[in-house]
């Protein structure tokens, strides 16, 4: 059996606790339907299995008492982090200059690439291809510029510099 690991000794991770009030919306839908729905279904398969006497060789059993487990944690991550989250809505004096929550269209003339995506926090990347975290250095670049300026993106695989096209934002 596995040792938890006291919260307190683990390594804080430097993410931003901002997020966009779609994004909450997403994690709080996600924490009703694992509480609602998801939770007492597989509670019931477990009681059901365990009702059928030996559990060591019972598959149904050990199967949804591991998913109990990793429902019980996600639901307890969500809760923690609905409750530290800032959610930061647009206002009109970000208009024309790259924030959190902005779309970013942004072009590299030297390789011909053109990319768009959205700045937004952490949580908000799971399943949205076109989303990067305000914590990526591409984001840390592009805060506070104007379109037609020129960011210089440092990476591991050297600088890349990059023009902004356009900034959107969801209203």
């Amino acid at each position: 059996m596995r040792r938890k690991i006291p919260e307190s000794t683990l390594p804080k991770l430097n993410r931003s606790q901002m997020i966009t009030s779609e994004g909450f919306q997403k994690l709080k839908e996600e924490h009703d339907h694992l509480w609602r729905v998801e939770r007492p279904d597989v509670t019931a398969k477990v009681t059901w299995a365990a009702s059928l006497g030996d559990r060591s060789e019972n598959a149904d059993y050990h199967y949804n008492k591991k998913r109990l487990r990793e429902i019980d944690n996600r639901v307890r991550y969500l809760r923690k982090c609905i409750d530290d989250f800032k959610i930061i809505e647009y206002h009109p004096n970000q208009a024309g200059k790259v924030n959190f929550g902005a779309w970013v269209e942004i072009k590299n003339e030297e390789k011909g690439l053109q990319n768009r995506f959205r700045i937004v926090g952490y949580e908000e990347l799971i399943g949205n291809k076109d989303y990067i975290s305000m914590d990526s250095p591409m984001a840390k670049a592009l805060l506070d510029k104007t379109v037609g300026d020129e960011v210089i993106v440092k990476t591991k695989m050297g600088d890349f510099v990059w023009e902004i096209l356009k900034i959107e934002y969801q209203k």
